[in-house]
């Protein structure tokens, strides 16, 4: 297809544009249809894939789709992908009858640009765009020859946050239409454990999806797979329309026997902590609700309602205020009060009686709120050990009085100088969400968009149950200052419960294995410091939710019904029963060594009672291997002999050389000669070496 040689695929990060361009064929005009128009047996979508690889609450993802045109003229194909909001683009292709057409990463504003200039040049153009309330969505359209395969691929990539106790990957299935091969495929490995796995869907029955659904965890790994055949994605019996069209979500959690878990890999490390169990700190929170015009009818019923559901769960040590803003501010109390049960029901009907009038004051509002928290803490009518917050929600821009949103920011951040954060929730699709969100962030805060949704209730509620509890305050994450280099913030105004936080950086010297991280905070109680030793040079044997820790310098023996393990100073001894014993040895070199590093050794000690089906890298040997050497030769340096050997029906290029044995001696060994064969062991090992190399986790 002579079209399709001059494909150009942008992509841009996050919630950027994305487009492509190609030119129209003059020789070939086409239909423009989606694929869910395509008449039966023209673009037919046979297989879609979504794969999706955790570790360390990193999600990697890979979105194919294969489609062929099976009608008799070119047709123009479309491919959606709705991606999570906090996600970002790393690859995009296309390939076209076996030629793969790759994409470029470019920022927002160029991509934006040259979607335009395609747009106008009458090229075929894609974009990402926001969709809903947690996607963006990606679109893309290429022109299909007749009888011609496209295969559209997107990976992406996501950090995944604890809210409410939990990490949720959120996938978004939309297929159009009955596809033949449908896969979501998820695997977890997560180094501290998984304690919950769950997967739900919002458009199948829960005996439907059971049927297609398949779900394990068990230590360190989760598996996920949803594979609903033909029949399965059906909407009725005999229908020819599918059923798959909504959310498919998968929920779990990790063991936390300590509050922290550290992690180094290659130089780098990431610290996550989340701490449970800890008394929760009051709050002092006022909420600043815009009551113009705008709010009518289902907006103003929708915030009444998750107000008064809020009420319900303020804690009595908590202290509140109302305030509502319009052309002008009305305050509730003039100073915060106690959440006494005199006062929440004095505030439910303040909240009922709530009236909508003029236009949208937000600089006033919020000025009034943050002045009314630092007053209260200046003059001790709040907790000594409390925590201050300002909530404000509207569904507009500021109109009267400072309505230069930059200048409300600038007023904002003076005003609360850090003490406290700022969150902002815009209702309503014509709300200058940008700048809620630029306002909450400068402030320690977020925002979060209201949609106006018959639920939109339960969305005010669903974000303030994410900050109603917080255990700690204050909350510093400190490392040695000659161990770390680059750090991410490592700061914050609260730690939720349920929440996490999550600091990542490289180390100074990527050999080292240990160092000391602080973790501090002010509880409800009293100051807390979490101290984590983090070390990579340590031993764990656990035994069902049992675990226990050892180092290599340690001397300990641990006997259980089944086997026995042997600590000794850098040598580990394993042995099963009356079976088969195993060593491990920590060899370890020159600290300033520049190529070696330290290493384990494996070593098999009575491989007699090994299997003769015992197979592997090393399984294959554990029998008398019949061999012969000849053709011997030492060229020009006679302290190495070449040979050929003769080892399963192969000549072998080999070597005269010494290694040590450490069987006897597993501090210096001794030396024993050996032949080296050549090119990785090819033609004696079975296959060749990378038979035997793990490519990922799973």
């Amino acid at each position: 297809m002579a079209s399709a040689r001059w494909l150009c695929l942008l992509v841009a990060l996050l919630s950027s544009s994305v487009a492509f361009g190609f030119p129209r064929s003059p020789s070939r005009p086409r239909e423009k249809r989606s694929v869910v128009e395509e008449k039966a047996g023209d673009i037919e979508v046979y297989s879609t894939k979504v794969s999706c690889k955790v570790t360390s609450r990193f999600s990697h993802n890979v979105v194919t789709t294969s489609a062929v045109n099976r009608a008799d003229a070119a047709k123009e194909v479309f491919f959606d992908v709705e991606l999570p909001k906090t996600a970002f683009i790393t690859n995009f292709t296309l390939t076209i009858d076996g030629v793969t057409y790759p994409g470029n990463v470019k920022e927002k504003e160029v991509a934006k640009k040259q979607y335009e200039k395609a747009v106008s040049q009458g090229k075929t153009a894609g974009l990402v765009k926001a969709s809903g309330r947690k996607l963006e969505k990606f679109t893309v359209s290429v022109n299909v020859a007749a009888g011609s395969n496209v295969t559209f691929e997107l990976t992406y990539e996501e950090l995944l946050k604890r809210n409410k106790g939990k990490y949720e990957m959120y996938l978004k299935v939309k297929p159009k239409q009955l596809v033949k091969d449908f896969e979501i495929l998820v695997d977890i490995f997560e180094p501290q454990g998984i304690s919950m796995l769950d997967a739900e869907a919002s458009f199948i029955t829960n005996d439907l999806l059971e049927s297609a659904l398949t779900k394990s965890f068990s230590g360190k790994k989760g598996h996920v797979s949803f594979k609903p055949s033909l029949d399965q994605q059906r909407s009725c019996p005999t229908c020819g329309e599918t059923l798959l069209n909504g959310d498919f979500i998968i929920t779990y959690d990790v063991n936390r026997e300590t509050p922290a878990n550290v992690q180094i890999v290659n130089g780098y490390f990431v610290h996550f902590f989340a701490p449970q169990g800890l008394p929760v700190v009051p709050k002092n929170v006022v909420f600043v609700i815009d009551v113009s015009g705008s709010m009518s009818g289902q907006k103003i019923k929708q915030t009444k309602d998750a107000l008064l559901k809020i009420l319900e769960d303020i804690k009595e040590e908590d202290y509140l205020n109302f305030i509502l803003f319009s052309h002008d501010v009305t305050t509730w109390k003039d100073t915060l009060v106690q959440a006494t049960p005199e006062n929440i029901q004095e505030a439910r009907e303040f909240v009922k009686n709530i009236a909508l009038r003029g236009y949208t004051n937000i600089n006033d509002g919020l000025m009034i709120a943050i002045n009314m928290l630092n007053k209260a803490r200046e003059e001790h009518t709040v907790p000594e050990r409390s925590t201050s917050t300002v909530i404000m929600l509207t569904d507009g821009e500021p109109n009267v009085g400072e309505s230069r949103p930059d200048k409300i920011q600038e007023n904002v951040l003076s005003a609360i100088q850090g003490k406290f954060p700022l969150y902002t929730l815009g209702f309503g699709r014509d709300v200058n969400y940008n700048f809620l969100e630029s306002l909450a962030l400068e402030n320690d805060g977020f925002a979060r968009r209201i949609y106006e949704d018959s639920d939109a209730t339960l969305q005010l509620q669903g974000f303030y149950e994410e900050v109603a509890n917080p255990l700690l305050t204050g909350v510093e994450v400190e490392y040695p200052e000659n161990a770390i280099l680059d750090l991410t913030r490592n700061t914050y105004q609260h730690f939720y419960d349920g929440s996490e936080i999550v600091v990542a950086g490289r180390l100074v010297d990527k050999d080292m294995n240990n160092f000391k991280a602080d973790v501090k905070g002010h509880g409800a109680l009293t100051d807390l410091t979490f101290t984590e030793e983090v070390t990579t040079e340590k031993i764990t044997q656990q035994n069902g939710a049992a675990q226990s820790t050892f180092s290599w310098l340690d001397t300990v023996t641990v006997t259980s019904e089944r086997f026995s393990l042997k600590i000794n100073r850098e040598a580990l001894v394993v042995s099963f029963g009356e079976g088969i014993t195993f060593k491990v040895v920590l060899h370890q070199v020159w600290k300033k060594q520049a190529v070696h590093l330290n290493y384990l050794g494996f070593y098999v000690l009575d491989s007699d009672k090994m299997s003769t089906k015992s197979h592997g890298l090393l399984g294959q040997f554990f029998r008398p291997l019949a061999f012969k050497v000849s053709d011997f030769n030492t060229d020009n340096d006679h302290s190495k002999i070449h040979a050929t050997m003769l080892v399963k029906k192969h000549r072998l290029a080999v070597t005269r050389g010494y290694q040590k044995d450490y069987r006897k001696d597993v501090h210096n060994g001794t030396h024993v000669s050996c032949w080296f064969i050549h090119n990785n062991g090819q033609g004696v090992i079975d296959g060749v070496h990378s038979d035997y190399i793990v490519p990922d986790l799973f």
